[in-house]
């Protein structure tokens, strides 16, 4: 029975054999578009289709994200760096090989696969941080959130650690959509995080902090879990005075951050319609229930862009610009402006479960290259050890 149930979990994503390029041509009136806004129109996954699309701000992007598509499951997963790309970069190398394997192993995937999965990554990463700290002592600064979900065999699995969300549009009465929210924000913006903190924290009265009109933990850091920000979990990666913005007035005692995702599962339904998967740019400039009526309301075919474009217009609006002439704004400057901001959104066709649709084995991905923005989204290829072929 193992046996039979781990070949069943490696089918779902079989060896990806295709590599192609994705840049900027691809975008109808590259012309008239953003240069730091790339998309991916619409491809197939195992039970529709996927809309793609990402927007640097920072002079670096820290974000990376992925979409791996096989004929009986599909992965996505949305990472918002910070402090530096290394650990976002990380997370999209090795979570969904981790998870691979996990699956692999115990015939299955579950909340505590891929909460596994999500642990074995982040002591992948805080590996390197000790490997690497004597000649790059910033990498113990350097983290990430992480948002991911699975959909396998009709159901959704999705797990959160930091602030990106993941929101399902569902229609509900009179045939209107409705959001609904699938993960919770780690953030300690928000007044039960602070309190969460408080609690665990209760001989610190520094662990939350307004600084500068924002909640804060030890006046540094906004998000209360996150993969990587070893400094911050371990006094061995402490930095001193000259990394002022990293440094602790006061030595760690115990970990103030965790890398623990937050996980639920949904077994899918007619009226489930799609889901949103974004980092937290998108959801400071719309609503859950905004976003999920501009997906309804409008074509597949570009609506991540759609979704990016709405968000960037309103942080234009709130500055009194229009989004014409924030465009015209390289990237590090468009940052005082709005984040760096990813939207992958999943269609979900029902009629096709339980069918042998024709879905290309791919994986999209969109990481960090200082080449140049053609090299930003990448389709590749991944076999089942997680190693790029083609």
């Amino acid at each position: 029975m193992f046996s039979w149930l781990a070949r069943m979990a490696s089918a779902c994503w079989k060896p990806v054999r295709r590599y192609a390029r994705m840049n900027k041509d691809d975008d109808e009136d590259c012309s008239l578009e953003d240069p730091l806004l790339w998309s991916r129109e619409l491809e197939k996954h195992s039970y529709g289709e996927f809309s793609f699309a990402v927007v640097q701000a920072n002079e670096v992007i820290e974000d990376n994200s992925q979409v791996e598509t096989g004929p009986d499951a599909t992965f996505v997963g949305v990472y918002d760096g910070h402090g530096g790309p290394d650990a976002s970069r990380f997370i999209c190398d090795h979570l969904f090989r981790n998870l691979m394997r996990l699956a692999q192993e115990n015939g299955n995937i579950t909340e505590d696969i891929l909460r596994s999965a999500v642990c074995a990554t982040e002591e992948g990463f805080l590996t390197l941080v000790r490997r690497s700290w004597g000649i790059k002592p910033t990498i113990a600064a350097m983290g990430s959130c992480c948002l991911v979900g699975v959909i396998w065999r009709g159901t959704l699995f999705v797990g959160n650690v930091g602030d990106s969300r993941a929101v399902i549009g569902s229609l509900g009465k009179s045939n209107k959509i409705v959001a609904e929210q699938l993960t919770r924000d780690h953030n300690a913006s928000i007044e039960e995080v602070r309190q969460e903190l408080r609690s665990l924290h209760p001989d610190d009265s520094h662990i939350v902090v307004m600084k500068h009109g924002v909640w804060r933990i030890k006046g540094i850091i906004q998000v209360s879990r996150s993969i990587g920000d070893a400094y911050l979990k371990k006094p061995e990666f402490s930095l001193d005075p000259s990394f002022p913005r990293f440094h602790l007035a006061e030595p760690l005692r115990r970990p103030v951050l965790t890398a623990e995702p937050s996980l639920s599962t949904k077994v899918l339904q007619p009226s489930d319609k799609f889901l949103i998967f974004a980092s937290d740019g998108l959801w400071k400039r719309l609503t859950n229930q905004q976003g999920v009526e501009i997906v309804y309301n409008n074509p597949r075919a570009g609506i991540a862009k759609r979704l990016v474009k709405t968000a960037l217009t309103e942080a234009a609006r709130k500055r009194e610009m229009r989004y014409d002439d924030l465009k015209k704004l390289e990237k590090g400057i468009r940052r005082f402006f709005h984040d760096d901001i990813t939207v992958v959104v999943i269609f979900l066709d029902h009629e096709l479960q339980g069918k042998k649709a024709r879905v290309p084995e791919l994986s999209v991905r969109g990481f960090t290259n200082t080449v140049g923005p053609s090299n930003f989204n990448v389709l590749r290829g991944i076999d089942e050890n997680g190693r790029s072929v083609g």
